[in-house]
């Protein structure tokens, strides 16, 4: 008998169509095969896994193949290779289909006979077959694999060996001790991937005094000196060996003052105004009835500093900012709204939920408070403090967006590379905590170094020609924090990285007074992770030099700031105080309130801050002089390609800033070709070099990406640019979602969606 219904197939094959076809004479495609590095393993795999695909392009299906875990990464192997694109952004240590076991937030799996799921941990057992995969990743993508026909017990032992491996018991069991040490006796310390660790320009490690000094003559900090009292982390664990002190305070004066201080953390120097005045920060103290008298010799000392002994002011991050916890709280809520899985017709209110999140009010928070020390140290000529009770987490979002604000050094790719490594590495940032790298321990995670690459966005965002680095640079720097194969970001202090790693050369054979940055470098080696033209992606094409007009959303504009962009009611909080001394005339804030109003109104009792930030907006702005951010809500918006690159929905294939970073290289490009040219037809003067090679340098060394077109040849669009370029390939959006939804309408550029990124730009 019939039921009348179409019999569902028995049998299903494996083979791609080519390999079928052998009366066609098509030749079967290259197997893909999986790539590992040096001391990389395979700990357990299952095959015929379905990886669930979400494209724009409706030809796009789900991937079929072979699901790998490493002691490295999750793996997944194509039976098929995906289609080859004109441009890729490939990325040496991880393919396409790669995760990081470090990058890896939840390991979900799911019964699909009843729809339970169980998020796994180390050493856990799994009662059930699972049905499906489901991974969080902590770049916040979701990926999810189907075991529709893979074998039972072997999607089991593959899911419980990548949620064990993404737990690891120590920090010296994490993949990069082992790749390293092979790495170094393999190259013997002279190659990284081909090239020589210490060529081009070198990034400062500020683990030696010369660093220091250099940095002290360069702001003009004479009054200051290096101090090497914590040689061998003898005073404190978590500050560096080599700290910047007042001229005026003795090293016996220090070591009799840093007991009273959290950790021994003696005030550490951050950066000098030209105007001579000082950014200090500094931890809390242990001893409340000393308290006084230790402010008042550190404060002497600071003003001693100062060409006209100002005062000094001091500015208590803990009561003006969100806690670690709250930042945390805040971050979670994003994360999980830009992971629906699917996105709900009640999504419709996307953007509401996003601002109670509060991620974006914590940004505006820290670009305030920032903007009010700017004040401090560029109007009022006074030296500032910032006090926080570890100095470890505030303190380094805080000290490093005012040195970014106030010295265009710091704007450069290199000089940011050196603001981190100063004010985040090596002032003792706990970044195996923050991170979580081990999962140990929810309550010490916080994003702390996200937040303040949103807070540096937020800048570039605002002022495009003043940075010479990209959010492609920003999103990758971040994406290097959950690659466990650099120093950078993998411990909690200088001296934790120093013991771990003599440590670890005592157990790889390596001779004990080998430079640590050649056993184990940090993430600015980008030559271990990216070729040398993908590495051109940092490179703004924007960034221009001082006294040059703005471009703003890739037009050049000469233009008048907003009087909008501020608070009429940036007052300095009452914990900024001179000498410990609270000022009468300054007025509290509440912290959970930015006190915004809409505009300045020149008024008869107009505070010098007022009158300050007033005359900041109402001036044309330098690119390479002081900048202040606009903080009102519809200024500060959403970093969309960090939250939203892989969200399907979000996706504009061929537009968003891609488009105009693709134009605008090209462009560039361009211009430099012809300026080489130029320089050739003119020929060399009399005492000048020799000029470069007819048509300029080759293909390969120019500084663009993009490069520009003949022009005989028709304007063409990398089959690879979307909105989400480069980070978002053909075939790696994985994650479901339902397509023709409000959210997908309102961020495929709906006029709502518009008009807050235009928001900023209607007063020009």
């Amino acid at each position: 008998m019939f039921s009348g219904k179409p019999m569902k197939p028995t049998f299903k094959c494996y083979l791609p169509p080519a390999q079928n076809d052998v009366k066609n004479n098509i030749e079967p495609p290259v197997k893909l095969e999986p790539k590992f590095l040096p001391g990389e393993i395979i700990v357990n795999e299952v095959n015929f896994v379905r990886k669930c695909i979400v494209s724009t392009d409706s030809s796009q299906s789900d991937l079929w193949g072979r699901l790998i875990c490493t002691n490295f990464k999750v793996s997944f192997i194509p039976q098929e290779p995906p289609p080859k694109q004109k441009s890729q952004f490939s990325h040496l240590l991880l393919g396409q289909q790669d995760i990081s076991l470090t990058c890896l937030d939840q390991v979900v799996t799911v019964n699909d006979t009843r729809g339970k799921k169980k998020v796994l941990g180390s050493n856990q057992k799994l009662k059930f077959n699972p049905m499906e995969l489901i991974l969080y990743c902590k770049d916040l993508r979701v990926i999810r694999f189907c075991f529709d026909e893979a074998g039972p017990e072997s999607a089991k032992k593959v899911c419980l060996a990548i949620a064990h491996y993404s737990h690891p018991a120590d920090l010296h069991l994490l993949f990069g001790f082992e790749y390293q040490g092979l790495r170094y006796h393999q190259s013997k310390g002279d190659l990284v991937n081909g090239s020589n660790p210490n060529g081009g320009i070198q990034t400062p490690m500020f683990d030696r005094p010369s660093d220091w000094d250099r940095e002290i003559k360069r702001t003009g900090a004479s009054e200051w000196r290096v101090c090497s009292i914590n040689e061998k982390y003898v005073v404190s664990e978590s500050l560096p060996e080599y700290v910047v002190v007042p001229v005026s305070l003795t090293d016996q004066e220090l070591k009799q003052l840093s007991p009273l201080f959290n950790d021994g953390r003696v005030p550490l120097w951050c950066w000098n105004h030209r105007n001579g005045s000082a950014l200090v920060r500094m931890a809390g103290q242990t001893e409340p009835l000393a308290q006084r008298k230790t402010e008042l010799k550190i404060f002497t000392a600071i003003t001693r500093s100062h060409p006209q002994r100002r005062e000094v002011t001091f500015t208590d991050l803990d009561r003006n900012l969100p806690n670690i916890q709250e930042i945390q709280s805040a971050f979670v809520k994003a994360r999980q709204i830009c992971t629906l899985d699917p996105f709900e017709e009640s999504e419709e209110r996307w953007l509401s939920s996003m601002e109670n999140s509060r991620w974006l009010e914590y940004v505006r928070m820290f670009l305030k408070v920032s903007a009010e020390t700017v004040y401090n140290l560029d109007g009022k000529n006074v030296s500032v403090v910032l006090l926080e009770e570890e100095d470890r987490d505030l303190n380094c979002v805080v000290s490093s967006l005012v040195q970014l604000m106030l010295d265009p050094h710091y704007r450069s790719l290199n000089g940011f590379q050196s603001l981190v490594q100063k004010e985040w590495v090596m002032a003792g940032h706990r970044f195996l905590d923050r991170c979580n790298h081990l999962k140990k321990n929810d309550n010490k995670e916080s994003p702390l170094f996200t937040l303040f690459l949103d807070c540096v966005w937020q800048l570039t965002n605002q002022y495009p020609a003043a940075f010479e680095f990209t959010e492609a640079y920003l999103t990758v720097l971040s994406d290097s924090m959950w690659i466990p194969l650099f120093s950078t970001f993998l411990f909690n202090s200088s001296k934790q990285c120093t013991q771990l790693l003599q440590d670890f050369a005592k157990s790889k054979a390596i001779p004990p007074g080998e430079n640590h940055t050649a056993i184990f470098p940090p993430v600015w080696k980008w030559s271990q992770q990216f070729s040398a033209r993908d590495q051109t992606l940092f490179n703004n094409p924007m960034y221009v030099g001082k006294g040059a007009a703005c471009v703003q959303n890739g037009e050049v504009k000469t233009f008048q700031r907003t009087k909008k962009a501020f608070s009429s009611t940036v007052r300095i909080s009452s914990t900024s105080q001179r000498n410990g001394v609270k000022g009468e005339e300054e007025t509290l804030q509440r912290r959970g309130s930015l006190g915004l109003k809409a505009e300045f109104s020149p008024v008869k009792d107009e505070s010098p801050s007022e009158r300050f930030f007033r005359d900041w907006f109402s001036r044309p702005a330098d690119q390479q002089g002081v900048l202040i951010p606009y903080v009102l809500p519809s200024h500060v918006v959403l970093w969309k390609l960090f939250f939203l690159r892989w969200v399907p929905e979000a996706c504009i294939p061929h537009g968003g800033p891609a488009t105009v970073y693709h134009k605008v290289s090209q462009l560039v490009d361009e211009i430099e070709t012809l300026q080489n040219k130029l320089r050739q037809y003119k020929g060399p003067s009399p005492h000048s070099t020799p000029g470069p090679r007819p048509g300029g340098p080759p293909s390969d060394q120019r500084r663009m990406y993009f490069k520009a077109s003949s022009p005989d040849d028709p304007p063409t669009s990398p089959n690879v640019l979307n909105s989400s370029f480069p980070f978002n390939p053909v075939g790696n959006l994985c994650r479901r979602g339902v397509p023709g939804t409000p959210i997908s309408k309102f961020l495929n550029g709906a006029k709502t969606w518009l008009s807050t990124e235009t928001l900023a730009n209607d007063t020009f």
